[in-house]
């Protein structure tokens, strides 16, 4: 996934833009994976204007649990 943001980086981004951040979400049969990374070199992050902070793995997996189980209904 690395390689996808500093691709995005090199390549995609405009003037003004903040640096990207890869956020992979799955989830399957009760099981949720969970996976981001931020650009390289840069240990703090800045998410996004209406968000404080950026939701940890737990917060994201429960979201995707319960996004599967309103499915089954």
């Amino acid at each position: 996934m690395q390689m996808y943001v500093n691709y995005y980086t090199r390549e995609m981004m405009n003037e003004g833009d903040t640096q990207p951040i890869g956020i992979v979400l799955c989830a399957d049969k009760g099981d949720s994976i969970v996976k981001y990374t931020l650009p390289e070199d840069n240990h703090q992050i800045f998410a996004s204007k209406y968000f404080t902070y950026l939701p940890s793995e737990e917060e994201l997996k429960r979201e995707l649990n319960l996004k599967e189980f309103h499915k089954k209904e």
